[in-house]
């Protein structure tokens, strides 16, 4: 009997698409704006940084915010352990606004793509073999849905760019302003107890999150280890019996490869 989910929901960034120079570029540029910094070149090691730290931002506007506390002198293992706590602070002391944020670097972003599309598409790639899987299993009877934090139409921009035929896949980015585990509550009220869900995403938290709401129990975890995650993180993933702990080869092959 082979094994098939009814519905897979895939996070993007971290899961499919690897956006971190784009990120850090986007982040510098919106950093530079909210701050004015005297000089406009990042400094040498900078964007190693980010990217070690790229796990704790949840939300775009927080990447300005990484790079601050980079700035700032924070060390990195103090970043990892207590962003969130980390973060108000520094929104709070600075009189910042994440809604002002969010705008700087949605506006960031926006006028990168008005300006050279081309080069704003070129910061990402996608991880080896996901496009190619992505595709045949949009061809199969499994009903794909994307959740991400990341706006719909970046999604729909980089999806087509490789080629993927986005009829029949679901789309819920950034704008439907809920969160995952209210997205998937939809899909299982539409497609109903009797169907299987399957949801991989990168950010154990959202995992997490999950585990907690008792509807979503029958909801089919798994972390993807080649995303932004931390090897501490992986770590608790391969321990926990709800989370399957999945690797950039078990995703590109079959489905029932998922489950060893």
């Amino acid at each position: 009997m082979s094994i098939t989910p009814t519905v897979l929901a895939l996070d993007f960034d971290g899961v499919l698409c690897d956006g971190l120079k784009e990120y850090f570029k986007t982040a510098w540029h919106a950093y530079c704006n909210l701050w004015q910094p005297e000089d406009p070149t990042a400094p040498d090691g900078l964007a190693e940084s980010f990217y070690r730290l790229r796990p704790v931002v949840e939300t775009g506007w927080e990447m300005p915010v990484v790079i601050r506390a980079i700035l700032l002198g924070i060390p990195e293992a103090v970043i990892l352990r207590d962003w969130s706590a980390i973060a108000q602070k520094i929104v709070s002391e600075e009189n910042l606004d994440p809604s002002k944020l969010v705008a700087e670097v949605d506006g960031t972003r926006d006028q990168w793509i008005a300006a050279d599309a081309e080069s704003w598409l070129a910061e990402h790639r996608f991880y080896p073999g996901v496009s190619d899987r992505l595709q045949a299993i949009l061809e199969t009877e499994t009903h794909v849905a994307i959740i991400s934090t990341k706006e719909g139409r970046f999604i729909q921009q980089l999806l087509q760019q490789q080629g993927i035929d986005l009829t029949n896949l679901q789309i819920f980015g950034k704008e439907v302003k809920r969160p995952k585990s209210a997205i998937l509550q939809e899909l299982l009220h539409v497609f109903g107890k009797g169907a299987s869900f399957w949801f991989v995403e990168d950010r154990f938290k959202t995992l997490q999150a999950i585990q907690k709401q008792p509807e979503l129990g029958n909801v089919k975890l798994f972390l993807a280890d080649w995303g932004y995650n931390t090897s501490a993180e992986r770590e608790l993933a391969a321990h926990d019996a709800d989370i399957h702990l999945i690797s950039l080869d078990q995703f590109a092959g079959d489905f029932a490869t998922w489950l060893k």
